[in-house]
């Protein structure tokens, strides 16, 4: 318990700080974790590092994450293209090595170069906009907030297993206390800044980061599960990988952007 701590107070004071700064300190993070989570799914699934399939999802990934525009440079091609032309290259890898290496593979490294590139870069999508380290921090501290609230209240008064072929110990009491305290800490936002955030936004905010960042746990606990692992890395001491870590991240960053909900 104390590493874990320990883990969780300096990983946290790093990651605030790079947050706060905002531009490539924290741009430059998040690339590197989504680098290391990349690595992280291909070790889960058996696959070698080194090849040409696993190289091909690692470019995608680079591709979809990197934020270019912040950059000053243009690509050539939209998001679309490169997930079109990763599909393209590792079906032809199929065939190049003679099913050596087979579609069943080069399917799950494409779906792991989406997964995460796509989650890490509206990471970082939305802090670049005005207000963006406002809405980021929101979105996180909602995160946190529906994670600690469901553990506690799940701990207390957890009786009904939300999903127990999946994660035994979750319960529909957990899950729940999760939400509303993810909503009573939204609303607190509207009080820094009623004129970015109204109180139905925020209601509808909390509870949308609530229900979507506990789907995301729920998917990365069946993958797992699956799997016959317990965490996905030992990046962090304590508390495992990347992916163990930023399993809610991943799925409501996206989310919350194609549903229009925060400035983009």
């Amino acid at each position: 318990m104390k590493q874990r701590i320990v883990t969780g107070v300096i990983a946290g004071v790093i990651f605030i700080t790079l947050l706060v700064l905002g531009g490539y300190w924290y741009a430059g993070l998040i690339v590197l974790l989504s680098i290391i989570g990349y690595r992280e799914y291909v070790q889960m699934n058996s696959f070698t590092a080194y090849k040409y399939s696993s190289l091909i999802g690692l470019v995608t990934l680079l591709l979809l994450v990197i934020p270019w525009e912040m950059m000053g440079i243009s690509l050539p091609i939209s998001s679309t293209a490169v997930i079109w032309l990763a599909m393209f290259s590792m079906l032809f890898v199929t065939v190049a090595s003679k099913n050596k290496i087979t579609i069943d593979q080069v399917s799950i490294l494409l779906l792991g170069a989406i997964y995460i590139g796509l989650g890490f870069y509206y990471m970082i999508s939305t802090r670049l906009p005005d207000h963006g380290l406002f809405w980021t921090i929101l979105v996180f501290v909602c995160i946190w907030a529906t994670d600690s609230g469901a553990y506690f209240v799940g701990s207390k008064i957890g009786k009904h297993p939300l999903w127990p072929q999946i994660s035994p110990k979750k319960s529909i009491e957990g899950a729940v206390g999760g939400i509303v305290i993810s909503m009573i800490v939204a609303l607190a936002f509207t009080w820094y800044a009623p004129d970015l955030l109204s109180i139905g936004k925020a209601l509808f905010l909390g509870f949308v980061i609530a229900i979507v960042g506990q789907i995301g746990d729920l998917i990365q606990s069946a993958y797992k599960r699956v799997k016959g692992i317990k965490d996905t890395g030992t990046l962090l001491p304590g508390h495992g990988g990347v992916l163990d870590r930023m399993d809610s991240w991943l799925i409501v960053f996206p989310f919350i952007h194609w549903l229009g909900i925060i400035p983009h």
